[in-house]
């Protein structure tokens, strides 16, 4: 199973929540709450967020943290790379030294590129606009194929 950390998934959903209100100044115990998300963690990533470029913090009493852009303009591709780094599904796949036993004969290592820039692409195409827009009714799922008779 592949899977975002505990960190990118939790920043998506501070994100969201942010989206859901872009023109109020929230605070990190503000998101906690309507996240569920505790406190400190929300703090954290708010923080990192901010230095990612992708919320504005204001200092102050009347200070807190607003989306940079529009949601419509902020993808999931980005949250998650403000908090994880770049999208590789592989650790040789990225720009990073890596200790590999195989990297000196893999014949896969090249091929990782185009996944992982499909797997950002996807990442890329959803906005934090279309995660707060209800979510489409799952579809009906297709009925059992009937037994065979023996």
């Amino acid at each position: 199973m592949i899977r975002l950390t505990n960190l990118a998934d939790y920043a998506v959903v501070v994100m969201a929540a942010a989206a859901r209100e872009p023109a109020a100044k929230l605070s990190a115990a503000r998101v906690a709450e309507l996240t569920a998300i505790p406190a400190p963690t929300v703090a954290k990533l708010m923080g990192t967020l901010a230095r990612g470029g992708l919320l504005l913090a204001s200092r102050g009493v009347a200070g807190g943290f607003t989306l940079s852009r529009d949601p419509a303009d902020i993808s999931v591709a980005e949250v998650v790379e403000a908090v994880d780094g770049p999208i590789a599904l592989t650790s040789c796949a990225g720009n990073d030294v890596n200790d590999c036993a195989m990297e000196g004969h893999c014949a896969i290592r090249g091929h990782w590129a185009p996944i992982n820039q499909a797997v950002r692409g996807a990442l890329a195409a959803v906005t934090l606009a279309d995660l707060v827009r209800p979510a489409a009714a799952a579809a009906p799922m297709a009925a059992p194929a009937p037994a065979l008779a023996d």
